[in-house]
């Protein structure tokens, strides 16, 4: 499955986004630090070639008396040292062949001149820039073009190693690296506080609803950011228009019950009044008038209670509550009912009443002596909405797998000597559909038939 950014959390998204704006600027930063640090070392190394250079200048414009000493003894031990990496060379360029005197430290090399490729801007006629020395070793140089008047013209040059900046230019980048690992896993870990602070009231707030949803709560409670404060107020008046909503779907139903199923009683009155076959025939479709207004409308009640939010009701005491009302209308059979306390139906008493005393009055009825009923919560699988079902089973004599089918048919009836409409199954099966759940039918170990009753559910904490 392919990771889309698109689908990623707020808060995911702060983190990631602010993360790497973080690795972005400390990165630009270090460079930008290590560069200004080698640019300054670097004039460092060449303002201290920049005094070599003139006490040589010094020496060669100065007169000396005595003529044998040469120029440039600048009494540092660096440049007596062989290959040292600090060196000195002057040359007289008006004599042919030029006149070279140079550092103990050069031995038997030489310094090369500067190119104009190599040299950078003149200062006060001095040029700088980088060669490689004696031992192939990179130098920074710095050179001057004198005229002594009598004594001559001389290029002296100061060249120094440029391992000390190097590695004075590496330490730093350690240091700096450490700094700015430590200041990033700092910033990081305040951007995932922030985060996490800041969105903390989108979470109360999805708890909330998530409560509300499973019928934990009636409203959303509590205080809010002005942000969020407005959403939390639009979705307390979504769920009251809801109920309202509900409320009248069900006065209207029970207001087109009554007013329709009083006519319809005194045409089955009338009818059973007279014995001819015109009352008979009336009679028996106003029966059937009377069941299907009856299916309908509970249908409709039913559909127009699955959509209320926040209804919720706990199967245990309703299962416990049939069990002894069934005990007593059916002595002969053994009732069981095993349900656990954590479990929650999401819709309404009613509709799990009649749905769950439905299949459990026609195990009853069709079993020769044991009827078990138990509840138990499905593994959600991942999905948001968790489900939970009520298994019923009984050692009756059960229904072939051609005939599961016609059971849930509306109106159909498989046996005619049992009382019923042959109404039963088929509201249960609309009833859980409409809730988002469904009905199977299947065969039981006790022998008999087992109806499996799949309906949303919450599990308490």
């Amino acid at each position: 499955m392919r990771w889309r950014f698109g689908s990623t959390s707020i808060a995911t998204r702060l983190f990631l986004s602010s993360a790497l704006a973080c690795i972005v600027v400390l990165t630009c930063a270090g460079l930008v630090l290590s560069a200004l640090y080698r640019e300054t070392a670097q004039a460092a190394l060449d303002d201290q070639l920049g005094v070599y250079l003139r006490a040589l200048v010094a020496d060669i414009a100065t007169p000396r008396e005595d003529s044998a000493t040469e120029p440039g003894q600048l009494g540092e031990p660096q440049f007596e040292l062989a290959l040292s990496g600090w060196y000195w060379q002057i040359t007289r360029l008006d004599v042919d062949p030029p006149q070279i005197h140079a550092s103990h430290s050069l031995f038997a090399s030489r310094l090369p001149q500067l190119t104009d490729a190599e040299a950078g801007p003149t200062q006060d006629g001095r040029r700088r820039g980088d060669v490689n020395g004696p031992d192939g070793k990179p130098l920074r140089m710095l050179e001057r073009v004198i005229n002594a008047g009598d004594q001559g013209r001389f290029l002296v040059q100061v060249a120094a190693t440029t391992q000390s900046v190097d590695g004075q230019v590496g330490q730093f980048e350690v240091d700096l690296g450490v700094t700015f690992l430590l200041l990033a896993l700092f910033l990081v870990a305040a951007m995932a506080f922030q985060a996490r602070y800041g969105l903390r009231p989108l979470r109360r707030l999805r708890r909330d609803v998530i409560a509300v949803r499973r019928g934990q709560a009636d409203r959303i409670a509590g205080e809010f950011p002005l942000e969020i404060a407005p959403l939390a107020d639009e979705l307390n008046l979504l769920i009251g228009a809801n109920r309202e909503i509900v409320e009248r779907a069900r006065i209207q139903v029970g207001n087109l019950a009554h007013a329709l199923k009083t006519p319809l009683s005194v045409i089955i009155n009338e009818a059973d009044g007279e014995d001819s076959a015109l009352s008979r025939k009336v009679g028996e479709q106003a029966e059937l008038m009377r069941d299907q207004l009856s299916f309908h409308l509970d249908r409709a009640r039913a559909a127009s209670r699955a959509g209320a939010i926040g209804a919720s009701t706990d199967p245990a005491p309703a299962l416990a509550a049939m069990s002894r009302a069934f005990g007593k209308i059916y002595p002969a059979v053994d009732l069981a009912v095993d349900c656990p306390q954590n479990l929650r139906f999401l819709g309404e008493r009613q509709d799990f009443d009649d749905m769950a005393g439905n299949l459990i009055d026609n195990a009853c009825k069709w079993a020769r002596c044991e009827v078990r009923v138990a509840a138990e919560l499905l593994p959600t699988g991942g999905r948001d909405r968790a489900f939970f079902r009520v298994i019923i089973d009984d050692d009756g004599p059960g229904l072939k797998p051609g005939q599961r089918v016609e059971a849930v048919r509306r109106g159909r009836r498989l046996d005619e000597s049992k009382p019923g409409s042959g109404l039963g199954l088929s509201i249960v099966a609309d009833l859980a559909s409409a809730y988002g759940g469904k009905l199977d039918l299947s065969d039981s170990p006790l022998g008999g038939l087992r109806t499996i009753l799949i309906l949303p559910a919450s599990q308490l904490e």
